[in-house]
């Protein structure tokens, strides 16, 4: 057994000992072992600190009751969250999910990929992740607005600007933050930058909702311009119709390159000569009026396969941004199949084990989400910048600010493995962003 192996053993079998059953935290723990420790084990303040054994254990996990009644006077009751993974370079940040699939074991992987996540960004942002198993889907705006008002009831004692910055993620959007901000403002009788994803009329920063499908398209760039190559003309299959597919796609189509899929759990829509701006938005606008994707009137040349995902449409680039594990490793060999080079991650560990190995084992170029979809959590820091100083930035200014954080993640990545035919994005990505956390863990001291 090679000196690294027995590096992760050792720890998984620790974090396993406190973690049993929690499937999706101990598959994110473990690829980040495999790249850190043996960087760890190299440096003696590193090792003495023990930083991804610290990292591993949130700082608190907090769980509560969420009762609220629905349209028919009934009480309902929901579980809510938040685990605060490390503050270690500064506050804790990541977002809020509501889904039924919420669970701990999925929080505390989302907040330990925040935390490696948000040092790449260069931002003073620590990591956590919060959310609830209420499930938006079928309720009415009246029902949503009292849930979000009842979770903000208890979270509010746990969340502040210089303390905890939730934002929104799955099931929570510029609506929810709305409502989770005017209870906040209502409990502690302060108005500041608690939650990020706010509305421009009351602190949020612009491009935030574009943000992070943008910055996805833009470290593709990045990608590719390693590469010699840039997106235009690239046949882009992208999974998912929510904010991070509709966006990445948006941009996608605004460099020139040619997105043939969206998708939702209904199926997928193929559109082999690529969609244009009209089509996607009417394909966003009769989704939220329909509820999938099988009920939209498609335009001509336009398809729908029932049941199907993406990822055997021909292709240059496959962008998962659906959920976590979306992508197994059929659909991967089915991928390379169909022409795709390169896969960057939209969604959070939208892989899973099996298809990142084959991945790793392919010549396929490959993006983890802790890279290359930081756009949102960027967004987010520039926010409570824009919040603390009272100021806003225009739309131009946050894109640009949002291209320059991309571009800064890239060259990141690209100083710790160099470059050559195919970068390590995979272990850049863990290796910066743990170097950032565990200078600070070091310095620290056992506390």
């Amino acid at each position: 057994m090679s000196d690294r192996q027995q590096l992760v053993d050792t720890i998984m079998e620790e974090v396993t000992a406190g973690a049993a059953g929690q499937e999706e935290f101990l598959q994110a723990v473990r690829d980040v072992a495999e790249d850190v420790l043996t960087v760890e084990k190299a440096d003696a303040g590193y090792a003495a600190a023990r930083v991804l054994a610290q990292v591993t254990v949130p700082d608190r996990i907090i769980e509560f009751r969420v009762p609220w009644m629905d349209d028919s006077g009934a009480v309902r009751i929901n579980r809510g969250w938040r685990v605060q993974t490390s503050n270690a370079i500064g506050p804790y940040k990541g977002g809020i999910r509501f889904h039924p699939s919420v669970t701990p074991s999925v929080l505390k992987f989302l907040g330990f990929e925040q935390v490696f996540k948000n040092a790449l960004t260069g931002l003073p942002l620590g990591g956590g992740k919060g959310g609830s198993d209420f499930d938006p889907k079928g309720c009415s705006d009246t029902e949503i607005m009292r849930f979000c008002h009842a979770f903000m009831a208890e979270l509010v004692k746990y969340i502040g600007p210089d303390h905890d910055i939730p934002a929104g993620d799955i099931g929570v959007g510029t609506r929810e933050i709305g409502y989770l901000f005017g209870a906040y403002k209502r409990h502690r009788g302060q108005f500041h930058g608690a939650l990020t994803g706010k509305g421009e009329a009351f602190g949020g920063s612009a491009m935030r909702v574009e943000a992070t499908g943008y910055g996805l398209i833009y470290f593709v760039s990045c990608m590719l311009g390693q590469k010699g190559r840039a997106l235009e003309d690239q046949r882009i299959a992208i999974s998912g119709m929510g904010n991070v597919a509709v966006h990445a796609a948006e941009k996608a189509i605004c460099e020139g390159a040619t997105v043939v899929t969206l998708s939702d759990t209904s199926g997928t829509v193929v559109a082999e000569d690529g969609l244009d701006l009209e089509m996607l938005e009417r394909l966003r606008t009769q989704k939220d009026a329909e509820g999938d994707l099988a009920s939209v009137s498609l335009p001509k040349g336009v398809t729908f396969r029932e049941g199907a995902v993406p990822w055997g449409v021909e292709a240059d680039i496959a962008l998962p941004c659906a959920t976590q594990n979306e992508m197994s490793g059929d659909h991967v060999d089915a991928a390379i199949d169909a022409g795709v080079g390169l896969i960057a991650e939209g969604a959070n560990m939208p892989l899973t084990k099996e298809a990142a190995e084959k991945v790793g084992a392919s010549d396929v170029l490959y993006a983890p989400g802790k890279a290359s979809n930081a756009g949102g959590v960027a967004i987010s820091g520039l926010e409570m910048s824009q919040n603390a100083h009272g100021r806003s930035m225009t739309s131009d200014n946050v894109d640009e600010a949002l291209k320059e954080i991309m571009q800064s993640i890239h060259r990141t990545i690209i100083d710790e493995v160099g470059g050559g035919d195919r970068p390590d994005y995979k272990r850049g990505a863990n290796v910066a962003g743990y170097r950032k956390v565990a200078k600070a863990v070091a310095a620290f001291g056992p506390i």
